[in-house]
């Protein structure tokens, strides 16, 4: 006998709908109130009088490329020799990694223990040579569980002669949950229209989130409820990394092409960047649902995991930026290979976020490979406005203003045109149209349009630009370096945001 291979086959020929997998599946593993590892959802599709109603069975795909598993900084989960994903909730830091790497909305926080669950087939009952609680349970004989690699089993006929469909095959996930007999509609979050109430109950979400209804899209009328999963913390952390980055980045442009130097450079920069540096780790432990396990990073690391690499790049500068500090302050001169190492660091520093984000399979928004550029200039933005503020705090000479100006100008622009190129361009899914839809001309087209562009771009530039070639005061320079820092950390918010939009089940 070969490698067992598990998956399930829904028929939903036989599914009366009846909820006794979500209870069964409640039952054996005492899962909370409010979260669920299988459920069953309802849509309506047509107007009275020709209308229907379909339901379908959802649930972890245990896939056979399953994101989950590269993206988990801890290997918490993990898959086991027979296929199942599965997971290890005492190395789970709850950093919510999952839940935006899945494409089915399988992952949740379990709120007794603030770690990550989901349906793990029963593993426990398949060791034992049982079916999983589900199967044992459904009246109809509707879900079948089985190995997929055994030809003679039950599970392998069927995949092999009906119909069958999978959830989002074209993320290429390779999915191991086959539904026969389900409405297409179901296994499509693009097509579905979120209401603001059911029949019975009003929607969890705030009012802000729900959609005005299409007639042309299938009618989401019965649904457990899915919480935004990254939020402020994480906007900051993107904002606090871009400071902690260009505070370094920026001095060493300044030092290698303009031959600029002095105390300023050598000791004020670094113990900005370190300051910074320390509360983007402090953002980052703090957004864990299990603070108390950040050092599982360090201890249980999953290297093919980019919040873990990212964690060494930031260790690994936060180390060269207090060399430099060091060398400030004992010698008064940093070493041009100091400066270098140091710069490369914090491009890393600034750019890993990109990496990281893109694992999140789930929201297609984030796989722009345009990302890794933004981090890039929102470093500069942020290093010339560190530079500037510092510099005429500390009294600097014009000409290092002038510097600070000229790259807080060039970035600036630079980043306007990169966000306005981007959402003129075709959109890859309907995912990322709806996010940028959410953006432009919905829900966040206020903080977007009048934070981000306006007070943190244009505004900015305009006043960058005022002092640079109309000879104006310096104070246009500063303001400008206030706003763009601030929006900053609109445009960074609102991205967050945008990228969650879109529903994935």
């Amino acid at each position: 006998m070969g490698t067992k291979n598990f998956g399930f086959v829904i028929d939903h020929n036989r599914c009366i709908g009846c909820h006794a997998c979500t209870v069964a599946c409640k039952e054996e593993h005492d899962v909370p109130v409010g979260v669920f590892r299988t459920w069953v959802k309802h849509v309506e599709k047509g107007t009275f009088p020709h209308s229907s109603r379909h339901f379908g069975v959802l649930r972890c795909n245990h896939c056979e490329a399953a994101p989950c598993i590269p993206i988990c900084p801890t290997k918490a989960l993990f898959r086991r020799d027979d296929g199942i994903v599965d997971f290890d909730n005492s190395r789970c830091i709850g950093c919510k990694s999952c839940m935006q790497a899945c494409p089915y909305d399988a992952l949740y926080i379990d709120p007794n223990n603030n770690t990550a669950a989901k349906c793990n087939f029963c593993a426990h009952r398949i060791e034992e040579n049982l079916n999983p609680a589900c199967v044992i349970v459904c009246p109809t004989q509707a879900i079948i569980a089985g190995d997929l690699n055994d030809p003679a089993s039950r599970i392998s006929g069927i995949v092999a002669r009906e119909k069958v469909s999978v959830r989002k095959p074209e993320k290429g996930t390779g999915p191991k949950v086959f539904y026969v007999g389900i409405e297409g509609d179901l296994l499509q979050p693009a097509r579905q229209a979120a209401q603001s109430s059911y029949m019975w109950a009003e929607r969890r979400e705030d009012a802000k989130t729900r959609q005005d209804f299409d007639p042309q899209l299938t009618r989401e009328v019965y649904d457990v409820s899915h919480s935004t999963r990254w939020g402020p913390k994480i906007s900051a952390y993107l904002w606090m990394k871009s400071i902690s980055a260009g505070a370094l980045l920026a001095p060493a442009i300044l030092m290698e092409v303009m031959r600029r130097g002095g105390e300023l450079f050598t000791i004020v920069f670094p113990a900005v960047a370190l300051i910074a540096l320390a509360v983007t780790s402090l953002l980052l432990i703090f957004d864990l649902k299990r603070p108390d396990r950040f050092y599982y990073l360090i201890t249980k690391p999953n290297f093919r995991s980019w919040l873990v690499l990212g964690s060494y790049i930031l260790m690994g500068y936060g180390a060269l930026a207090a060399a430099w500090l060091g060398m400030g302050i004992f010698t008064g001169a940093v070493p041009h290979i100091l400066s270098r190492i140091t710069a490369v660091f914090a491009v890393g520093s600034a750019c890993y976020s990109a990496f990281l984000f893109a694992q999140g399979k789930g929201r297609d928004l984030w796989q722009s490979p345009l990302f890794i550029w933004h981090l890039l200039v929102h470093a500069l933005t942020a290093g010339g406005c560190v530079v500037m503020l510092t510099g005429a705090a500390r009294g600097a000479e014009a000409d290092v203003l002038h510097d600070a100006a000229l790259m807080l100008f060039a970035s600036l622009l630079l980043s306007l045109m990169m966000v306005l190129g981007e959402l003129a361009l075709p959109h890859a899914t309907e995912d990322v149209a709806r996010a940028h839809r959410s953006m432009v001309s919905g829900r966040y087209r206020g903080q977007f349009w009048g934070w981000a562009v306006g007070v943190g771009f244009v505004v900015p530039i305009l006043l960058s630009a005022l002092f640079l070639f109309a000879g104006l005061s310096v104070w246009f320079a500063i303001v400008s370096a206030v706003l763009a820092l601030a929006g900053l950390l609109g445009y960074e918010d609102v991205w967050v945001k945008a990228g969650q939009v879109a529903p994935l089940s």
